[in-house]
């Protein structure tokens, strides 16, 4: 058994869960109700498309927030409902 591999696939796994509860996090400071993230995150496809699009805001240069919030104005805008 190569314990190397295990620690290291544990670590990506631990990583990318940090990853998602700092997006769903993020995403409720913006006021997108927990009930719209829960569908998508108990949805791996959903999942995957709304990481994409955090990394891809990351990348553009965006901070945690700000990709929230552009994230969060989408599923407002989608949903057609309000963020009060």
């Amino acid at each position: 058994m190569n314990f190397d591999v295990i620690i290291s696939s544990n670590f990506v796994f631990l990583l990318m869960e940090l990853l998602y509860i700092n997006m769903y996090q993020r995403l409720r400071d913006f006021k997108v109700p927990a009930a719209i993230l829960d569908d998508i995150f108990g949805n791996k496809e959903e999942l995957n498309k709304l990481s994409t699009a955090w990394k891809a805001l990351k990348s553009d240069g965006f901070s945690d927030d700000d990709a929230a919030e552009e994230i969060s104005k989408i599923f407002f805008k989608e949903l057609d409902i309000s963020d009060n």
